[in-house]
């Protein structure tokens, strides 16, 4: 398996579910796991572009 894609997914699947909770009362919980998810997807991509 390719290093960086196990991050990326979790980042990936993370995100989704805080973009589901924005519209909640926990908006302010779901920015920042959003947050939390978007660094994971980018940290991922560049793991998996620098181990080509």
């Amino acid at each position: 398996m390719r290093e960086g894609l196990i991050p990326t997914v979790l980042g990936a699947v993370v995100s989704a579910s805080a973009a589901s909770l924005l519209g909640s009362k926990y908006k302010l919980a779901a920015t920042g796991v959003l947050g939390f998810g978007l660094a994971h997807i980018v940290l991922g991509a560049i793991d998996l572009v620098e181990h080509r």
